[in-house]
């Protein structure tokens, strides 16, 4: 929650503002086996969080965020969090902070865990650009939407059997 305040205030938006939007928050945790050739395993296939903001623990290289159309890596701090904006904060920012696309890759000689926690709104909770942020210049980007409706979308967009 201090990082969405220092985000929010950094916005221009009131103390609190993501109080309320930030009411569920899960823990993940994934493994990837050492894979003799990466080539063969995609680990996780590129996307962007749906999301308001990720804080990724990892401490063997596999993360990848696209970079003016090139993968680059991630490298692993001791100690540290990568942060990654999601969805919804890009949609609340009206871009001003936009989501990364990332993936995870195998790594042929160790095994990788990485432990993932996500932060969102509730089902009902309605999103939409901020007030502050939209004015004249910069007119809202995104219509207003229950965030349950853009999770069944995203997940529907994922899911190749609903297609």
């Amino acid at each position: 929650m201090r990082i969405l305040e220092l985000i929010g205030e950094g916005l221009g938006l009131k103390e609190g503002y993501f109080e309320e939007l930030s009411k569920r928050q899960a823990l993940v945790v994934n493994h990837y086996p050492p894979c003799p050739d990466p080539s063969l395993d995609m680990g996780v296939p590129a996307h962007c969080d749906p999301n308001l903001i990720t804080f990724l623990q990892q401490q063997v290289y596999g993360l990848q965020i696209l970079k003016d159309g090139h993968w680059i890596g991630v490298p692993t701090l001791p100690h540290a969090f990568v942060v990654n904006i999601g969805y919804q904060l890009q949609i609340l920012s009206n871009n001003k902070l936009v989501a990364s696309e990332h993936r995870a890759i195998t790594n042929s000689e160790t095994g990788r865990t990485s432990i993932g926690t996500f932060v969102s709104p509730i089902g009902d909770c309605m999103v939409e650009p901020t007030k502050v942020l939209v004015n004249g210049g910069s007119p809202a980007l995104y219509r207003a939407f229950k965030y349950q409706e853009f999770i069944d979308d995203y997940m529907a967009e994922k899911d190749p059997k609903r297609h």
